[in-house]
């Protein structure tokens, strides 16, 4: 694997020094948006079960347990829709100011958000600044994908798109290290915080509920980062080139006003969704597919708006190839978001809710380990009653899972071609994802092992993605066109998401599927929502096969 050079000694180590801090710059930013995505799954449900017990005085445990496991589908939901949204917006301007200025303030703005979430009074604010975080973390993926495709090599990408998948997963990874170590400690960070002088109520306020504070506030960390990339990475050549020859001026600002419009679409699910009723009006489940199918509209015409806008500029200067660039980049925008949107929903509506399904299953055994930890201390005797780590060991097993699936599937895809890899992904996620939930009743190595199965195939997608979007577009267009590729899969996603809640107090006893019997709540929901990996052994032989083609200029 080597660096791209240029003609001269000097500009080739110039430009080989620059790809390695690209590369440097955007393994790290993957690795903190994918600590920033986990750390919610990590710490989500007893964060809200504490906001909500706090905001419902006088509800049952039912009751508090209903609305937990309706506002994490809500906010779920609400981060898909901003990092779709932030992937056209953070696209826009990396295809307007430059890769390296958008992708500085994309991390800035997932970390600050991130961390404000650990200071939060209300599961609204979580929701909130949840959804401004994920701007952030939906840009940064599609500029770091496009800076380092275009820096790096043709002959690297299959291991460049491996390498992005597994760097935001060994954010995963970190995230279910850094929780595992906090369940250990966290009797003594509360002496550490009174010893170093922090108040009993601000100490008990952050160290509750498992800590659940103190691990948002630790993502403000990848603010750091912004320094790195400004100061250090180069931008990309094939940007700059770009223009130079004038394309990029075809962008106008005033466009975004569509972007803004899009987010009425989704905006309007999250509330039809998130509320049951508004004043006299129940939000029945036909005004909730009304609600659907306008908010996608709303949504399509809005996030699509910038780029088509540009594309009429470019065709009234470049009569020639200028049709031909319009309808291709439109249809393959589409195309990347049904791809993705089917490797989207595979995860947040199976995979990302193993850990909140475990943390279920040993529920009344930690309370039980609280109870007689809480009575030793009272006694003054040692401590010996500990917690089960169930949701952070699964964390971390998902997590190794899918570093091992995003490299396999970037290598597969080079090797075997791009649709008979994401073909053979969806079969192998579907048969997985199904074995992890129907196989395991109670927590164990057995579901560990499983677990780590289902990271391997249903994150896999996140090293094929990275190799085939940038492959659609031409670099005038790549970084908002893979941007909306991908991301507008999380708002398929999300509307998967929103049918969580249902499903599983839909499915509550269960499915009866002949001879297997699912049982009911997460397994029944997540079994229905993995059948969506179907329609993506469906829709890839729809898309062009881009294997052994350079990057489109």
């Amino acid at each position: 694997m080597t660096a791209p050079t240029s003609d001269g000694p000097s500009a080739a180590s110039t430009t080989s020094r620059g790809a390695w801090l690209a590369l440097i710059a955007a393994l790290l930013g993957w690795m903190f948006d994918g600590a920033e995505m986990g750390v919610f799954s990590l710490v989500g449900r007893p964060a809200l079960k504490e906001l909500l017990t706090a905001g419902m005085p006088g509800a049952s445990a039912t009751e508090i347990e209903a609305a937990t496991g309706n506002w994490l589908g809500v906010i779920t939901a609400m981060f898909l829709v901003g990092a779709a949204t932030g992937g056209v917006l953070f696209g826009w301007l990396g295809d307007r100011l430059g890769r390296v200025k958008a992708m500085t303030l994309s991390v800035l703005t997932y970390a600050v958000f991130t961390g404000m979430c650990g200071f939060a009074s209300s599961v609204f604010e979580v929701g909130l600044l949840r959804f401004i975080a994920s701007l952030g973390m939906g840009g940064e993926w599609s500029l770091g994908v496009a800076l380092v495709m275009e820096v790096w090599p043709n002959r690297s990408r299959a291991f460049m798109a491996g390498l992005i998948g597994a760097a935001a997963n060994v954010g995963y990874l970190m995230v279910g290290f850094v929780g595992l170590g906090l369940t250990l400690v966290i009797d003594r960070l509360k002496g550490l915080l009174l010893a170093i002088g922090f108040s009993e109520g601000l100490t008990a306020q952050l160290t509750s509920s498992q800590g659940w504070r103190i691990m948002m506030i630790l993502g403000i960390a990848p603010a750091l980062l912004t320094f790195l990339i400004r100061m250090f990475v180069p931008e990309s050549r094939k940007w700059e080139e770009q223009k130079e020859k004038g394309h990029t001026s075809n962008w106008a600002t005033r466009d975004l006003l569509g972007v803004l419009f899009g987010c009425l679409g989704p905006a309007l699910m999250v509330y039809l969704y998130g509320w049951k009723q508004t004043g006299s009006i129940e939000h029945t489940t036909g005004i909730k597919v009304v609600a659907i199918v306008v908010g996608l509209i709303v949504a399509l015409l809005g996030y699509t708006y910038p780029i088509v806008r540009y594309l009429k500029r470019y065709t009234a200067s470049n009569p020639v190839d200028g049709p031909e660039l319009y309808r291709s980049t439109l249809r393959r925008m589409l195309l990347g978001a049904g791809l993705s949107g089917v490797a989207l929903l595979g995860t947040w509506g199976a995979t990302q809710q193993a850990p909140a399904w475990v943390d279920r299953m040993v529920e009344a055994d930690n309370k039980q380990a609280e109870e007689q930890a809480a009575a030793q201390r009272a006694a003054g005797e040692p401590v010996t009653a500990k917690k089960i780590a169930a949701k952070e060991w699964l964390l971390i097993w998902l997590s190794v899972g899918a570093i091992v699936g995003t490299i396999m599937a970037a290598l597969m895809g080079d090797r075997f071609g791009r649709r008979n890899t994401y073909f053979a992904l969806c079969i192998l996620s579907l048969i997985s994802v199904l074995y992890l939930f129907w196989a395991n009743e109670s927590y164990g190595n057995g579901l560990l092992a499983s677990a780590f199965v289902a990271g391997v195939f249903s994150a896999s997608f996140y090293g094929w993605l990275p190799l085939y979007l940038p492959e659609l577009f031409r670099t005038s267009v790549r970084a908002t066109g893979q941007g909306f590729g991908f991301n507008f899969g999380r708002i398929l996603a999300a509307i998967g998401s929103f049918q969580l809640g249902p499903l599983r107090a839909a499915f509550q006893d269960g499915i009866s599927l002949g001879p297997v019997q699912v049982a009911g709540g997460y397994p029944s929901a997540c079994t229905l929502l993995s059948l969506i990996y179907v329609a993506g052994m469906i829709l890839i032989w729809f898309a062009p096969e881009t294997k052994g083609q350079p990057l489109p200029e």
